[in-house]
Order: C-alpha cells, then structure tokens, then sequence
C-alpha cells in the first residue's frame, strides 16, 4: 500500500528562537516542528513535582507507617515490560527505604490482567505470608472486585496505575493514577513505572519529614531511572517534555555504564552497546525480551533479571529471555504468515477491518500478529486465540482514525451478550469472544469502524521533516541524532529526498543494499524486508543511522519508503 508522503509544517521562528538559544541548528528546525519553541529542561530541577498527584501524600504517609510498623507489603506487577520495571523499581526503592516487600505478577494464561480476585487467592499463600498491604503497579484502576476480596481477605491496597479509570473506582486507601479525575498533574502521560517511581520520590520526602531520614538523606532515587527509562520507553506513551526528562536521565546513567546488572546483561544478550544507547535499543532490543517473558512463559523471571544485582547470574536470566524472545519471534511470524495467507483468500482483507483466528494460535502472541496485520493493511485489526471451550482471547490494534475501545463498546451495544468483556484505549484493547458469535463479530466490528471513522478505505501516512541540508550527511548527524530522546508523540526524524541509484544488490533475499549519489555524494543505504530492485532515480523517505563496520563508523540510510523520482 502506498503512503502519503506530507512533510511537517515548520516553524521558523520557533527554529530561530531554539537555535539563538543555543540548540544545534539542525536539532532547532526538528524541535520546532515538533512544537517546542523552547529548550526543554532536562535536569532533575524541572522534574513536575510530586505533590501534584492527586493522593501521592497519602499513599506516602501510608508506606511511612507500614515501614515503620514492618508491616508486610506485595507489590502486584503487570505482565508488559511497564509492569515489570515498575515491579523491580518499587521493590528496590521500598528496600532501600527499610521495607519488607515483595512481589506477584499474574500470569496471562491463568489469572488474567491486574489485581482480580484469583490474584488476591494467591496472594494470600504467598510464600513470604499474607501480606498487610498490597501495592498495584501499572494496574489497579479496574480492580473493584479485586480490592474488594483484597479488603476481605484482611488486606488493604494501595493503587498505583496511569490507565483510564471507569465509572467506578475500587475502594482502595489510595489511588495514585494522574489519569483520575480531578487530578492535577499537568503530565497524563506518566507509564506505570513513572507513577510508581513518584510515589518512591514523595515516600523519602515523608520520611525525611518524619526525621526517619537526615534532612537532605535517604536513598539516591535516581540510581532507578535506568529501569524508568526503559519501561516508559517500552510502553510507547507519549514523550512529553516530563518523560523525555525521566528517559535522558535514564539513558545518562546507562551510557555511563551506572546501570542494573539485568539491564547491563540484556544489553549484553542483545548485542547493543550501552556506551550509545538510544531509545531504539531500549524499545526495539531490550522491552521486547523482557515482554517474552510475559507473553510466552511467566513475567517474573523479566522481574528477577531486573531485580538481580550479581552480573553473572543476570547474564544467565537475560539470556532466558533471550531465548523465550527468539522463540515468540518464531511463532509471532508463523501466525503472521498464517492470518496473511486466510485473509488472501477471504474478502474480509477487502473491508474496512481485519479479523482473524485460527485454533493453534498462542494467546500471547496475538497482539503482535494485530500489530502486524494493521501496518500490512493500515486499517485496524484484531486477532484471537482460543481462551477455553467456549471463549475466543482477542487483542487489537488500531489506526489513528478509529478509536478502537469505541467500537468494540459499539459492538457490544449492537451484538448484545457476544463480548463477554473488553477494555483498553484509542490503539489497543483486548477482549474475550464467544467463539460462535465470531462472524457476527466480524461484521459488526467492520460496520463500526465504518459507522465511526465515516470512512470503507484508510490510506497510511508517513510525516517527514522535508529534504536533509547537504552538510548533515555523515555520522556526526546520526549521532546527534541518536543522542536524543525520540518516540510516542516526538518522533524520530525522517526525510525525504531525491537520489540516483547508482548501485543495488540484494541481501539474504531479503534486504536491499543499495549504493545512491545525491549532489555529487556517494551514500551507503539499505531497505529492510524489500526486494523489490528500484529505478535508477528514487525518492526516497529515510532516517540517518551510523553502521560500525571493521571499527570504522560511516553513515547508513535507513529507506522507510521509495518510489519513482
């Protein structure tokens, strides 16, 4: 399918004002259409503080008191890299402060999401004992029946979350989630790990009010911001100018080798260099082997790789989740290839929706073969797994135009008793099926992404930053480039320019190596996953990257997209 092409709209004066401020002048006219008009700050000094979230005093006075009293606490992760780095960050945080804490993740393919009723059961034979207190993190927000059998059970909860709240809130002692109503915190777009790690920031700044820490003492908060940075990063939210703080401090401590032994071997098993770390290598190379963990087997071995202090049995755990990573790549492009090949032959790949399931298909990997299906197809899409007998497990992703929780709650409206459940936000959202309400489903969904975006056909777009002055051409540049904070809401720089294909051969019949001259300039690039030989004279859509061949490093084209010049 191919795109539309549109550059982003440039600001010159916001340009001007960034470069007379200092910023390079390249990294000037990036921001500027991005829509700073201003360097942003990216020291500790700038951080939005805690105190503007709504119950985060409370839940610290409450930590304070169960610290104080060693009462028992249990941290209740979430299955996602999100969910496991906030899980390694409040356990190492609430240690470091004196508590006794420990933690239960839920396994997808038993329990389900969050802090349900059937977690509580198990947390009550937690090896460790009952808990007094369990602390929810990147979860909790939908819990009513879990904290009401927490509270039951003789248990109280605390949550920590950043997913929309329902109409209904669980009656928990708190709740901090800058998503609820009436908060006030002017950055909706904390992840779960950046939650957890504010209520660590108020807890220190209770005790040291309390005299149970100096003054100006207690633990170095910023020694976590590696695991902070990873998960935000992991959890594509938005990069506004407060995550974009958290993620450079983050990828500072990494760079200077400052990090956690788990997220130094992951580093290690991916073949990345920390010394140039990027968010790529945190979204791209080290949340997905931590995401294995979860999707394929069970979450808590990615907890104990971040949580694991001796280097060598790090290395030993990262490389467990490498090997559960290489075998969700294998089944992930095994179904991929199996819902291309049905929907081949199916007039469903002619809708407005993709809609797919086959009985083999494992529940974990559903949501990437979605992912798959809605850039192959650009529309949204939805693929299940059998869940029981009776029930299909469905995950979905989406496209900017349709709002996917939106139609599934249409769905339900329309197609009552179909959905047993459903949940999620604008891009993804999970649901259970009746197995024989399938077709009726299908149908349905397709008529509301229809009713919804009033479009049958929706045309991808890719959003460039125009043609790349002559003199940004070389690996300074891509260094420069990957130096910053790019990702959700402040993407990565692409650009667009015409050159002569002067050479092009084709690798592991796969990837397109190419030789193209622009200007009198000889440029190494390369098409991942295209096959396809091109024309002598391309425009071409690309990002800068360097390539370290022979310990030699030069420039490398990344081709996003090219056609006929």
């Amino acid at each position: 399918m191919q795109p539309l092409i549109r550059p982003r709209a440039t600001h010159r004066q916001h340009a001007q004002a960034l470069a007379e401020a200092g910023v390079h002048p390249l990294l000037a006219r990036l921001w500027a259409a991005r829509g700073l008009a201003q360097p942003t700050a990216t020291d500790w000094q700038a951080l939005i503080p805690p105190q503007r979230l709504t119950h985060v005093n409370t839940a610290a006075s409450l930590l304070a008191d169960a610290i104080a009293t060693q009462k028992k606490l249990l941290i209740v992760a979430d299955y996602d890299c999100d969910g496991a780095t906030a899980c390694a960050v409040a356990i190492r945080g609430l240690r470091t402060m004196g508590a006794q804490v420990d933690f239960l993740v839920p396994n997808r393919f038993e329990t389900g999401y969050g802090l349900s009723p059937a977690v509580v059961e198990l947390a009550c034979r937690h090896p460790a004992g009952k808990p007094d207190l369990l602390i929810t993190v990147d979860n909790g927000i939908a819990s009513i029946d879990g904290v009401a059998a927490a509270r039951a059970a003789g248990i109280e909860v605390i949550v920590t979350d950043h997913h929309l709240p329902g109409e209904q809130l669980p009656h928990a002692l708190a709740i901090v989630n800058p998503n609820q109503t009436g908060c006030g915190f002017p950055s909706k777009h904390l992840a779960g790990v950046g939650v957890i790690f504010y209520v660590l920031l108020a807890l220190r700044a209770e005790l040291r009010t309390r005299g149970t820490l100096p003054a100006q003492g207690g633990p170095r908060l910023d020694t976590l911001t590696d695991l902070v940075a990873l998960g935000t990063v992991a959890d594509v939210v938005r990069l506004d100018a407060n995550n974009r703080l958290l993620v450079t401090q983050g990828l500072k401590r990494i760079r200077q080798g400052r990090m956690q032994a788990g997220i130094a071997a992951l580093f290690q098993v991916a073949g990345r260099d920390p010394q140039q770390a990027g968010t790529d290598d945190l979204g791209f190379a080290l949340g997905p082997r931590i995401n294995a963990a979860g999707r394929m087997a069970d979450m808590s071995l990615g907890i104990h790789c971040l949580l694991e202090d001796e280097p060598a049995r790090a290395l030993e755990l990262a490389q467990a989740l490498d090997t559960i990573n290489r075998e969700r790549r294998s089944r992930e492009t095994e179904m991929r290839d199996e819902a291309l090949a049905q929907l081949d032959t199916q007039a469903q790949a002619r809708a407005a929706s993709v809609c797919v399931w086959q009985p083999g298909w494992h529940p974990g990997v559903i949501g990437l073969v979605a992912s798959r299906l809605k850039e192959t197809y650009w529309r949204p899409a939805l693929a299940f797994a059998p869940d029981d007998a009776d029930t299909l497990r469905g995950s979905g992703r989406s496209i900017p135009e349709v709002h996917l929780r939106d139609a599934l709650d249409l769905v339900s409206k329309r197609l009552p008793g179909a959905i047993a459940q459903f949940g999620g936000h604008a891009m993804a959202a999970g649901l259970t099926l009746h197995k024989s309400a399938f077709e009726a489903f299908a149908q349905q969904f397709d008529l509301a992404v229809r009713t919804l975006s009033g479009h049958d056909a929706f045309e991808p777009c890719l959003e460039t930053d125009g043609s790349l002055e002559p003199g940004y051409f070389n690996a300074e540049t891509a260094a420069l480039l990957a130096h910053q904070v790019w990702g959700a809401g402040f993407a990565p720089p692409l650009f667009q320019d015409r050159f002569h294909v002067v050479h092009q051969r084709l690798l592991k019949e796969r990837h397109l190596k190419l030789f193209l001259e622009k200007d009198g300039m000889r440029l190494d690039a390369i098409w991942f996953n295209h096959a396809e030989p091109l024309p002598e004279a391309i425009e071409a859509v690309y990002r800068l990257e360097r390539n370290t061949w022979g310990g030699r490093t030069t420039l490398q084209l990344l081709i996003e997209h090219a056609r006929p010049a």
